[in-house]
C-alpha cells in the first residue's frame, strides 16, 4: 500500500457541517484548560470524538439494477410492515419499513438508497425520543424524502432525530436527481433512518445486522424469498 493510500485510510475527510462544532469543542477545551488542566485533556478527547463523528469517508456503491442500498451507517433495529408518513403521499396501505439506528459513534452522513428523482421533501417538527423506539417514527422530528426511480417505483426515506440529535440537515432540493449512494443529508448526533419499500421489493437484511451507508445492500427487487437472519 502506498504512503498516500495509508494516510487516506487514517485521515478520513471531514464533512464541512462539522467544522463549526469541532472549532467550538477545541475552543472550549482551551478555555476549560485555563482554569484546570485536567479539563483540557477531557476537552481534547471530546474534540477528537467530534472530529470522528463528522467523518465523511468515500464509499463504493453496488451498481446492479434492482438493489436498495443502506442510507445510513448503523444497526438494523426494525423490519416491520407499517403505514408510511402521510406527508410523503405513499398511501394508507402498509409498506415494509427497514429502520437503521445510528449511535453517536456511527458516521451520520446519509446516502440515497436508490437512483431517482426527489418528488417530495417534507419536514415535520416533533419530539426527541429515543430513536430506537417504534413510536419515534410518529412522534419525533423528521425529514422525509420521496424518491421516484426511472421505473416509477416510489421509495420513502425518512431521517428521524433522536434523543441527542437536534438538527436534521438536508443537502438536496425537491426535483433533484440522485444516484444510488449519493449524499443527501446528515443528522446531528444520534438518530435513525427509515426506508419504506414498494411492493415487489424484498428486505435482505435482518434485525441486529450492521450496515454501511452507500455500500450495504438492504433490499432487492424481484427476490421471492427473504434469507433467514438471526434476530439480535
Amino acid at each position: 500500500m502506498s504512503l498516500v493510500a495509508s494516510v487516506r485510510r487514517i485521515f478520513v475527510p471531514i464533512h464541512p457541517e462539522g467544522y463549526p462544532f469541532i472549532g467550538l469543542f477545541a475552543a472550549a477545551s482551551l478555555g476549560l484548560g485555563w482554569f484546570w488542566q485536567p479539563l483540557f485533556w477531557v476537552g481534547v478527547v471530546l474534540t477528537l470524538w467530534c472530529t470522528y463523528f463528522f467523518r465523511d469517508p468515500a464509499r463504493v456503491t453496488p451498481q446492479q439494477e434492482g438493489l436498495v442500498i443502506s442510507p445510513a451507517d448503523g444497526r438494523v433495529s426494525m423490519i416491520v410492515p407499517c403505514q408510511p408518513p402521510p406527508e410523503l403521499g405513499l398511501g394508507d396501505a402498509p409498506l415494509m419499513r427497514i429502520s437503521i439506528f445510528m449511535n453517536v459513534f456511527n458516521c451520520h452522513v446519509n446516502r440515497a438508497p436508490v437512483a431517482g428523482r426527489i418528488e417530495t421533501i417534507a419536514y415535520r417538527p416533533g419530539l426527541f425520543l429515543n430513536a430506537e423506539l417504534d413510536k419515534a417514527s410518529d412522534d419525533n422530528e423528521r425529514n422525509g424524502l420521496l424518491i421516484v426511480t426511472d421505473e416509477g417505483e416510489r421509495y420513502g426515506v425518512v431521517q428521524i432525530a433522536g434523543l441527542i440529535a437536534r438538527r436534521i440537515v438536508g443537502f438536496c432540493q425537491q426535483g433533484d436527481a440522485l444516484e444510488a449512494g449519493e449524499r443527501f443529508g446528515l443528522i446531528r448526533f444520534g438518530s435513525r433512518v427509515d426506508v419504506y419499500l414498494p411492493e415487489g421489493v424484498t428486505a435482505l437484511v435482518g434485525v441486529g445486522q450492521t450496515t454501511i451507508a452507500g455500500e450495504t445492500v438492504i433490499a432487492q427487487r424481484g427476490v421471492s424469498k427473504r434469507p433467514h437472519f438471526t434476530t439480535a
